[in-house]
């Protein structure tokens, strides 16, 4: 009997495993880098991956913010929104998809030579600054 009645726990176990989502989760990303990238396992019947992303229009050359994870289905999913914060607007746009890892991480290379240039010229500047000193 014991065994039956485990048998029939591990199945439903099973069965609630397969049914559960997994998306990618970046609680924030700046300059198309995420900064704790990881998975998440949805939990409700009514969840998708999403990615929001966050950019300011009058910065052309800024890409925003982005986080990703997982949410309740609603209106907001796959829609553009505008607002304004001390007195800048920026548009706030949530994509939604219902498959496992849907919302990849994406990383842009323009802003990792970004990076890397300013590590370079950072670590010029330090190391003049040392020689400097000796």
């Amino acid at each position: 009997m014991g065994k039956l009645f485990f048998g029939f726990v591990v199945a439903i176990a099973s069965l609630a495993l397969v049914d559960s989502l997994i998306c990618n989760k970046c609680s924030v990303s700046v300059f198309g880098f995420c900064l704790n990238s990881s998975n998440e396992t949805c939990t409700g019947n009514d969840t998708v991956c999403y990615t929001g992303k966050a950019n300011f229009p009058s910065i052309s050359s800024f890409n925003g913010f982005t986080n990703q994870g997982c949410r309740v289905n609603d209106a907001s999913c796959n829609k553009t929104t505008s607002a304004t914060l001390l007195g800048v607007t920026y548009n706030t746009t949530i994509s939604c998809c219902s498959s496992d890892r849907c919302n990849p991480v994406t990383l842009s290379g323009a802003p990792t030579t970004k990076m890397t240039f300013t590590a370079a010229i950072t670590g010029a500047v330090l190391a003049s600054f040392l020689g400097s000193m000796l």
